[in-house]
């Protein structure tokens, strides 16, 4: 069974690529994340904003999607995700907003 997890490309008012993400991810659905992540990002040299403001849940399989476009991202996320997105390393890796009360998670949006 595929856990729920809502997968919505926008753009930016500047072009930027945005990826909102809303659910959990986890090995079920992560090949979908991977598929949503490419298409986002296109023909293009990044970088793709993804949102996981909505994100509850986040497991290994989708960090692993996440730390594979670490070049390419940068990443909205909530105090929720932060000790996940710090141990694995994707905040040493990438831009990460939002995990600190306050940083403003987006202050380009």
């Amino acid at each position: 069974m595929t856990t729920p997890l809502t997968l919505t490309p926008a753009r930016r008012a500047d072009g930027t690529p945005v990826l909102n993400a809303a659910g959990e991810i986890d090995m079920s659905n992560s090949a979908d994340l991977a598929s949503a992540v490419t298409s986002a990002l296109g023909d293009s040299g990044g970088p793709l904003i993804v949102d996981l403001t909505e994100v509850e849940y986040l497991d290994s399989a989708g960090l692993s999607i996440l730390l594979s476009y670490a070049d390419r991202i940068e990443v909205i996320a909530t105090p929720l995700l932060g000790p996940v997105l710090t141990i694995c390393g994707l905040t040493d890796l990438t831009t990460v907003r939002g995990l600190d009360p306050a940083d403003p998670a987006d202050p380009a949006s």
